[in-house]
């Protein structure tokens, strides 16, 4: 029995427990949002694992970060250091994308040593193996998802939301497909003259997932890549269908959660994240960034934590990292870090005024700690405390306060103006 199944027969699991403690949220409350497919807990029965994680309405927002090597950069070893990087700056989840050589020894490499729950992209997988898309058959594609949560991928992403209409509605695009996953079966069914495999083989990719308990991350090939193509009618078209899919899964009693854009422009989020939550009955939605312009290579982590923390605080559940690297090439591990530190900044940024339980009390407790110009404890809890140590260690003596106000430090003044009194 999966987790869905357990909460609808109000049947509480230890990991219900975990994320109800983590979160500080009523078991019986935590329980409901999972029946009713609000919240999930990726945990597939074949990954054994630390860190237990609940993503959804009401809950703290979850950041993933994206690693895997590709056909320019082959090493294992690479990539095994960035899912170290993941695990020292506290990423919810990682997800594998790798396209290069041994994608099943990097991927089971990481299913070892991650402590959190890991996604995968197994249509990569097929393509790589085959080398050819075309060559693809439906049985391809299935063996591929198999394999991946045999595993013990405890999500994965399929673009079974994509079909021959929404497809039309693309070609009118200035950016085109930009989703890897969604281009792989746009060509399959161009050249094959057939509707998307995924869709047509849903239900047998219902019945592995739930064998597993493996999360169905539907993925958005019709994403936006562009601010001109933002919440146009492929997009629409394919949300919508990835709503009725949610409703097949749900019943089924599979665990899913829907991935959105992409680009968009600030004030289109908020819409956005309306029409998920409406034709989607609620899921948990899976947002990369999103990012709010186009002119920003090299500084995509910032434009996507500004849409990131807008879209989680009108009610994204899951934020993908975007790295610096973002349009421009593999990221580095001091890219992986970037990403993380940022995504993690927008979704604690969004859980404040949304009003998540305790989430303002690390920021008091920072707050504190310059009032006392308590420098230990600052770096202490600084979401880089690395990066904080290492700026105040440039000044050449060691000043109480810092060189930006020196002697005419307000903190130290105020002190000074109470201590008169």
């Amino acid at each position: 029995m999966t987790q869905l199944e357990k909460a609808k027969n109000k049947e509480i699991t230890q990991e219900m427990k975990i994320v109800a403690k983590e979160e500080n949220i009523k078991i019986n409350k935590l329980v409901k949002g999972i029946a009713d497919g609000k919240i999930i807990i990726p945990s597939n029965i074949n990954h054994k694992k630390k860190n237990i994680v609940g993503i959804g309405k009401n809950l703290r927002t979850k950041i993933n970060a994206n690693i895997g090597n590709s056909l320019y950069n082959s090493s294992e070893e690479i990539e095994l250091e960035k899912l170290n990087v993941c695990i020292k700056y506290k990423a919810d989840c990682v997800m594998d994308l790798s396209t290069g050589n041994n994608i099943d020894g990097i991927r089971k490499e990481m299913l070892k040593n991650a402590p959190m729950p890991l996604g995968t992209v197994p249509i990569y997988q097929a393509v790589v193996e085959k080398q050819s898309i075309t060559d693809l058959t439906e049985r391809d594609f299935i063996e591929a998802i198999k394999k991946h949560i045999v595993d013990g991928a405890d999500f994965i992403t399929i673009h079974a939301g994509i079909n021959k209409k929404s497809l039309k509605y693309s070609k009118k695009r200035l950016g085109g497909i930009v989703s890897r996953g969604g281009s792989i079966i746009a060509l399959w069914m161009h050249h094959n003259k057939k509707e998307n495999p995924l869709y047509e083989c849903f239900e047998e990719i219902l019945e592995i997932a739930y064998k597993y308990d493996c999360t169905l991350s539907l993925g958005d090939g019709l994403r936006p890549g562009c601010i001109k193509d933002s919440t146009d009618k492929a997009q629409i078209s394919e949300l919508k269908k990835l709503g009725e899919l949610a409703k097949i899964a749900k019943n089924r009693n599979v665990q899913v959660m829907i991935e959105g854009p992409g680009h968009i422009p600030i004030n289109q989020i908020k819409e956005n994240i309306f029409l998920e939550k409406k034709y989607c009955d609620g899921a948990p939605f899976y947002v990369l960034g999103p990012i709010v312009t186009d002119i920003a290579p090299g500084y995509d982590h910032i434009t996507s934590a500004i849409g990131g923390a807008l879209a989680a605080y009108y009610g994204a559940d899951f934020l993908c990292y975007v790295t610096p690297a973002e349009h421009l090439r593999l990221p580095s591990l001091e890219d992986v870090k970037e990403g993380i530190i940022a995504a993690k900044i927008a979704a604690h940024a969004a859980d404040i005024a949304k009003g998540i339980k305790n989430s303002k009390e690390w920021d008091n407790k920072m707050s504190k700690a310059r009032a006392m110009l308590d420098w230990p404890k600052m770096f202490e809890l600084a979401i880089d405390s690395e990066k904080a140590r290492k700026y105040k260690g440039e000044i050449k003596n060691n000043f109480e306060p810092c060189t930006m106000c020196g002697k005419y430090c307000a903190v130290k003044i105020y002190h000074e103006c109470n201590n008169k009194k």
